[in-house]
């Protein structure tokens, strides 16, 4: 079974990492959510991706130089619709409130590959750890030594290094830093790649799956989850997936990844 998470919640019909969006995906059928989540110069985790508020704001400048009120009063909703000016940048707190009595699991991307957020780190396990959602949690990044951070302050917690290049044998990789998943761009899994995933028993949930034929690819691989923009979509696939048989399902599907598969 592969499950569906979230990119930002469903951020091809809402804004992005608002609760619009979070709630939208739990309508949609997700299995999980996707966030991303900085400090604010008070140190407060909110959920945003950008380093720079400016593109999905009305403000200007970095995260990191507003505190969470500042940030709070922003309107995060108006650059997608005006239907949306209500939405604002919500904390990490607030939304852990929302889903921690819904049956969701969580993936929160620590985006501190560019700004260095001190902390970040110790304060979301305290908020997972607080809210009791530790074991429905897999904290990602693509700053690597953060992962291992988390691994030494918590071995509980799962994590998964995120990445977009081929690597030589990843399986090997996400060992090395003390992973135990791994979150690749879906362009970089070959049906060798796969394999090898599979045969050393890590979970691989790659983002960002918006087509169709990729979605198929991936479930039809078993992979963990995928991460997507378009939730809806992969629900329903995910259940003809389960209910024709699989000649049928690719029948009509761009055959190039799944013929190499079957090659080997």
């Amino acid at each position: 079974m592969t499950y569906i998470f979230a990119h930002r919640g469903s951020s091809k019909d809402c804004p992005e990492n608002t609760m619009a969006a979070f709630k939208k995906a739990f309508k949609d059928g997700a299995d999980g959510i996707e966030l991303d989540v900085q400090l604010s110069k008070d140190g407060i985790p909110v959920i945003i991706h950008d380093e720079k508020i400016d593109r999905t704001t009305n403000g200007k400048g970095y995260v990191v130089d507003n505190t969470y009120d500042e940030l709070s009063q922003l309107d995060a909703g108006s650059w997608f619709s005006k239907k949306f000016n209500k939405e604002s940048i919500p904390s990490l707190q607030l939304f852990l409130e929302w889903i921690t009595p819904l049956p969701m699991l969580l993936n929160i991307e620590l985006k501190n590959n560019i700004v260095e957020y001190n902390g970040l780190e110790e304060k979301v396990l305290q908020l997972l750890h607080h809210y009791g959602m530790m074991d429905r949690t897999v904290i990602s990044s693509f700053n690597h030594y953060s992962l291992v951070k988390i691994r030494r302050l918590n071995n509980y917690v799962q994590t998964a290094p995120l990445y977009s290049s081929g690597l030589f044998e990843p399986w090997e990789y996400v060992k090395a830093v003390c992973s135990q998943s791994a979150h690749p761009n879906y362009k970089s899994l070959h049906p060798y790649i796969m394999k090898g995933f599979k045969r050393n028993n890590i979970p691989v949930r790659p983002y960002t799956v918006n087509s169709q034929k990729w979605m198929k690819y991936f479930f039809e691989w078993g992979a963990e989850a995928i991460i997507t923009d378009y939730p809806i979509l992969a629900r329903e696939l995910l259940t003809a997936f389960h209910h024709i048989p699989r000649a049928d399902f690719f029948k009509n599907s761009d055959q190039t990844f799944y013929n190499e598969k079957e090659k080997l």
